[in-house]
């Protein structure tokens, strides 16, 4: 009998959404022929190989060139796999923050690149007054003082309480209102940071942007004039963030909320979740046919920031699980053989020495980084599976 050529997946596994096989003739293997399939989505492929008898139906192989792998039953993950960047997050596009100055005078102190901004604390200095940073997404655009209502009053109540200068039962961090309160906590920050004790905050002292901030870039220096209206800097967030820049085709298996593993560049492994997936796919084609290459996004927040270290711009491998079962019945991708009117089978060691049975199967899912795929049909956990020798 004829040995049959299972070939290995140029990944470890296929996509759930793996066509029919099709068939090509590559010439006569003892009463069969070989069938190649190649898996759609992901631009993973998997070459299998069966062997057909003139009737069509799957011969017995014999087990030259092969070895014998248990059926496992037990929990199994689908996942895809790929290369990411770890850095610092930014802007929702992945743009740096842009700080833009709107005091006059001169630059007394600019922090250096890398330095940690917290909300409150002083971002820079003009003529040796402190410009302070406060956390909110609605640029400062006017000077507050009392009675003042909007979304840059509660981004100041919100600062003021969290870092310390009130409690919430004497200011809402979530009130729109600048009131007796707001005025008394922004003169204990004032005082702290160095500032004119007034209790109102005047256009050019202070610098709304989401925070905390890392800054990434310095374009201003001491002594030079503070131009107002000029951006003098860049900055992320110093939130620690993995982008992975995942195949068009594989949008559809990737979701908000998916729990993912990230291989650090020293080996060490830490977790992550998926935070947000950009809505725009990007090409590195020469033109906009190249539509092979279209990627999008995917942001992954890390669960445990302090693994990373002070790691920037660094090449990980990430893992994100996007689906699981519980009880499934698993064999290697290896195991499956094409048939010859369409879906896939294994071959199941007999009780005869050397001799084995054909048994169709349905699929369910995979694990690309295992290389192992869940299966139905007549199996049971324990029955062997032929797959190729190692």
């Amino acid at each position: 009998m004829a040995t049959a050529e299972i070939g290995t997946p140029a990944s470890a596994g296929v996509s759930p959404e793996t066509p029919a096989p099709r068939r090509r003739r590559r010439g006569l293997l003892g009463a069969g022929v070989a069938l190649a399939l190649v898996a759609a989505g992901g631009g993973v492929a998997l070459a299998v190989t069966g062997l057909y008898g003139d009737d069509g139906k799957p011969a017995t192989r014999a087990g030259d060139g092969t070895s014998l792998v248990a059926v496992q039953e037990g929990p199994l993950s689908s996942q895809v796999s790929q290369s990411g960047t770890l850095a610092y997050s930014t802007r929702a596009d992945g743009t740096p923050y842009s700080v833009v100055n709107r005091a006059s005078g001169t630059y007394t102190w600019v922090p250096a690149v890398g330095t940690q901004i917290d909300c409150g604390e002083t971002l820079y200095k003009v003529g040796e007054k402190p410009v302070i940073l406060i956390c909110g997404s609605t640029p400062a655009y006017r000077s507050l003082a009392e009675g003042d209502h909007g979304k840059d009053v509660q981004a100041l109540n919100t600062t003021l309480v969290n870092e310390g200068y009130a409690d919430k039962t004497e200011l809402d961090p979530d009130s729109h209102y600048f009131g007796a309160a707001t005025a008394e906590a922004l003169e204990k920050l004032q005082d702290k940071r160095g500032a004119d004790v007034t209790g109102r905050l005047n256009l050019g002292q202070a610098v709304f942007l989401p925070g905390p901030l890392r800054i990434s870039k310095v374009t201003a220096k001491n002594g030079t004039s503070a131009g107002s209206g000029r951006p003098i800097m860049e900055a992320s967030s110093n939130r620690r963030e993995v982008t992975v820049k995942l195949d068009a085709s594989q949008q559809s298996e990737v979701k908000k909320g998916d729990r993912a593993q990230i291989t650090l560049p020293d080996n060490r492994i830490t977790s992550g979740v998926v935070r947000r997936i950009g809505t725009v796919a990007t090409s590195s084609g020469k033109d906009d046919s190249d539509s092979g290459a279209a990627t999008l996004p995917v942001y992954i927040t890390l669960e445990h920031p302090k693994d990373a270290g002070t790691l920037d711009q660094a090449p990980v491998q990430v893992q994100i699980t996007t689906d699981g079962v519980e009880h499934a019945l698993i064999v290697p991708v290896t195991a499956l053989i094409g048939q010859a009117g369409g879906g896939y089978a294994v071959e199941v060691a007999a009780g005869d020495p050397g001799q084995t049975r054909i048994v169709p199967v349905t699929l369910g899912l995979f694990d690309d980084a295992n290389g192992q795929v869940q299966v139905s049909g007549a199996l049971s956990a324990g029955d062997r599976v032929v797959v190729p020798s190692t």
